[in-house]
């Protein structure tokens, strides 16, 4: 049953001279495990409810992730402690929203968009508006075409694996092989005017060490963090990648260039997992609800080039495979939703090479169309050598390879130790997108000795 409650009259000018305005308040019926159930209420999934305490107080606020005959399901966004049969649940009026601005350059948000530390003013401006935190992508055919490429500053990537603006791509590796290290990298170095950083599901310790480790003062004056722990619920851990989304779709929108980079998008889907085996869903692939499959592909293509004449989101998005397994039912499903993939290997890193992309199980499927024939060319000679290498690795490991049999071969292997400076990089060193491809063509010019 519902109650209502009455307050002060509001006189208008209207036919009605005075008009009670009513708040509607519903019970909580049940609490079991991750979700709540109540009733009572008139609202729409993904509104917000707060459960209030004997004195009115909001002690919890969830949201509505579904229903069941008359009952609403709810899920708490913070651990649902000291919830009670009966307590009144009220509706907060709105579906979940952040507000965005230039106020938030520099600052760490939580899932609620709430700055984690205040650096400095974070007072919204004239510029802030609120941006709904589950929006449909553009339409495809008012979408611009990627047409140039998105400097990063690291070398085998900008070299070898072009990234165009706009394009969303996927970094895929194991736990502890440097895929922090690298959106750190690459945050500080590329040609975006913003980044946005989304941390879901990362261990606290890591954010503040990821946010003054791996971030320049200069990168992150130009970055918003969205950071939810491991320990928060899973539907917080959710609104951390919607959050995040916003925030780049509110400065695309302005016309901006953003860069925006989602660890791990694994991890939004083990929370979506979560959250459809509470509410009844049967599980599929490995455990993972269908809703999963459907909720990544939304999320996606809300990043890419926007209108004609306006900004872009270039989306790289790590993926975690548990046990370098990447036939994964994740790591599939995005291999297919994304403009390629950069492959991180454990063995490169276990002997030091960083960054450590494995070129030859790594593509970007937009390089062809954001680069010139003549670095086309030249990647493909330098990659096609670095193949010939792997192919024979074992032969020249044990001292079984001799010169002069294959002509690509004996190539290869004098000159391994040039391509290995190509694509390797220190966190400092810095390479600009035209010393980048100065290196490259030099190389390519080696080969054609």
């Amino acid at each position: 049953m519902s109650t209502a409650e009455r307050i002060m009259p509001n006189w208008t000018t209207g036919p009605v001279a005075a008009a009670r305005q009513v708040r509607v308040y519903g019970r909580m019926t049940r609490a079991l495990g991750l979700l709540l159930e109540g009733e009572g209420l008139d609202c729409g999934v993904g509104d917000l409810v707060d459960v209030l305490d004997a004195s009115g107080q909001a002690k919890l606020r969830a949201e509505v992730v579904g229903f069941r005959d008359q009952s609403i399901l709810m899920m708490p966004l913070q651990e649902a402690a000291n919830v009670r049969p009966g307590d009144w649940i009220s509706a907060v009026g709105h579906s979940p929203s952040v507000t965005v601005g230039s106020h938030l350059l520099g600052q760490v948000l939580d899932g609620m968009g709430v700055p984690l530390h205040d650096e400095g003013n974070c007072t919204p401006g004239d510029d802030a508006r609120e941006m709904a935190l589950y929006r449909t992508s553009l339409n495809p055919m008012q979408k611009a075409r990627i047409h140039q490429p998105m400097s990063t500053g690291v070398r085998v990537l900008d070299g070898l694996l072009t990234l165009g603006e706009g394009q969303r791509i996927g970094v895929f590796a194991g736990g502890g092989v440097g895929k922090s290290k690298l959106l750190g990298m690459i945050a500080g170095q590329s040609a975006a005017d913003i980044n946005v950083i989304a941390l879901i599901g990362e261990r606290g310790r890591e954010v503040r060490e990821f946010v003054e480790r791996e971030l320049t003062p200069e990168g992150r004056a130009r970055t918003v963090v969205v950071a939810v722990t491991a320990d928060q619920t899973p539907l917080m851990r959710l609104r951390g990648a919607y959050v995040a989304t916003a925030v780049a779709e509110y400065f695309r929108d302005a016309g901006q260039k953003v860069l925006l980079m989602m660890d791990s998008v694994t991890r939004f889907a083990m929370a979506r997992r979560e959250v459809g085996l509470s509410i009844g869903e049967p599980p599929a692939t490995k455990g993972y609800t269908p809703s999963v499959f459907s909720a990544i592909p939304a999320l996606l293509e809300r990043a890419g080039m926007g209108l004609e004449g306006g900004g872009s989101i270039t989306g790289i998005y790590t993926v975690l495979v548990e046990g370098d397994d990447m036939s994964d039912p994740i790591a599939d499903t995005l291999r297919a939703a994304l403009d390629g993939h950069i492959v991180l290997s454990r063995e490169l890193a276990a002997v030091g090479h960083f960054p450590a992309v494995d070129v030859g199980h790594s593509v970007s499927r937009v390089m062809p169309e954001v680069v010139n024939a003549e670095q086309l060319a030249a990647a493909r000679q330098i990659r096609a050598l670095m193949a010939v290498y792997e192919e024979a690795r074992d032969l020249i490991t044990i001292g079984a390879y001799q010169q002069g049999n294959r002509a690509d071969l004996d190539q290869a292997v004098a000159l391994r130790d040039e391509i290995e400076t190509f694509v390797q990089q220190g966190l400092d060193d810095l390479t600009g997108w035209d010393e980048t491809q100065h290196m490259l063509q030099r190389l390519a010019a080696r080969v054609m000795q």
